[in-house]
């Protein structure tokens, strides 16, 4: 018998398939053995136990002190969360206003060299017009 590349494969392909029904017959068991909460099907007495444990630490929790940490957080967080609604109230206030002042002290410098400007141009135009009246007015 000769060993070739074909060969090969097809002794590669089934072993595969191979690893994969025992794969999927793996997970298939797990979880059917999942089914139940613990994992255990046969003995009562060990669920019964498993089930004690189980109220007894529930039971040993302090839930009073739980809901009372989880008021003072929820009341610290009230609090933390106006407290900085109020700052960035603020905040924005203020930062409102010096924008208005920055606006106004920069309109009113260009504002004042912009009628400064066009001051100048009128006063130009207009002794232009008076230099052409007295030029005509000479001619005539």
């Amino acid at each position: 018998m000769r060993f070739s590349f074909r060969n090969a494969t097809i002794a590669i392909c089934f072993f595969n398939i191979i690893a994969a029904l025992f794969l999927l017959q793996s997970f298939f068991c797990s979880v059917s053995s999942r089914s139940s909460p613990y994992g255990i099907h046969s003995n009562p007495a060990v669920l019964r136990h498993i089930k004690e444990c189980e109220e007894i630490r529930l039971a040993m929790q302090p839930m009073e002190l739980i809901k009372r940490v989880r008021e003072i957080e929820q009341e610290a967080y009230t609090e933390l969360e106006a407290v900085l609604k109020n700052s960035i109230k603020q905040t924005a206030a203020v930062d409102l206003s010096k924008r208005l002042k920055d606006f106004r002290s920069f309109n009113d410098a260009s504002n004042l060299k912009a009628l400064e400007e066009w001051r100048k141009r009128k006063m130009e135009r207009a002794r232009q017009r008076q230099m052409e009246k007295n030029g005509t007015a000479t001619r005539l």
